[in-house]
């Protein structure tokens, strides 16, 4: 007779969606994806296997949530070269053509805590889940021609490039501070340490405290 845990681990790897090329439109199609992009052979990716495969369980069947997997190794690479993939596991939700990278805890009650307020998507055909503010902005939009809407988006990309050059050059420079003032402190305290003869002195208090011990 199956054990509980077994009959747990078999019903959550039933409910498992791997998603492909071929079945992402169609899988994802008007819902707010949570999806993790592995490698088989990736460490953490299989320390996190049971915990993603118990929120995908959960959230099997939803009309709002997709919760899936793509194997950057097998039939998914084409979708992970094209989402910018770069390490494993990857964890992207939100709109399906907008993905936004998951920085969050990747235990069990982390995720699921995250997941249960993916929000469903604003429809832009229908206007269904949309507030007031979308719904203006939607109808802006459609007011444009292919080409300008395609232009703001490639100005978008632009400046999310942009602010991670920024970032990426700060960082370099507070690296490079940083080993500087390591270095600095390195010299100061050998210099201390030198003209101080700090060595010497705790020598001779130890000395001077055992000679008094033994009178």
């Amino acid at each position: 007779m199956f054990s509980k845990l077994a009959l747990l681990t078999l019903a959550a790897s039933a409910s498992a969606l791997e998603l492909t090329p071929d079945t992402w439109d169609e899988q994802t199609a008007g819902k707010t994806v949570f999806v993790k992009f592995f490698a088989p052979w990736c460490g953490h990716c299989k320390a996190m296997k049971p915990a993603w495969d118990s929120l995908m369980s959960e959230y099997d069947g939803s009309d709002t949530v997709l919760v899936a997997d793509v194997d950057c190794i097998g039939d998914g690479k084409k979708l992970c070269e094209k989402v910018g993939v770069k390490g494993f596991p990857t964890i992207k939700y939100g709109d399906p053509s907008a993905l936004e990278d998951y920085k969050g805890a990747r235990d069990e009650n982390g995720l699921k805590a995250f997941a249960v307020d993916l929000k469903p998507l604003c429809n832009v055909a229908t206007h269904s889940n949309c507030d007031d503010e979308q719904v203006k902005a939607v109808t802006e939009l459609k007011d444009l021609n292919l080409d300008d809407l395609e232009t703001k988006v490639k100005n978008h990309d632009s400046e999310v490039e942009a602010i991670e050059t920024t970032f990426a050059s700060s960082v370099q420079e507070l690296q490079s501070k940083y080993e500087q003032i390591a270095k600095d402190k390195e010299i100061s305290m050998g210099v201390l340490k030198k003209s101080s003869n700090i060595g010497l002195v705790k020598g001779v208090i130890a000395h001077k405290k055992a000679s008094k011990e033994e009178l």
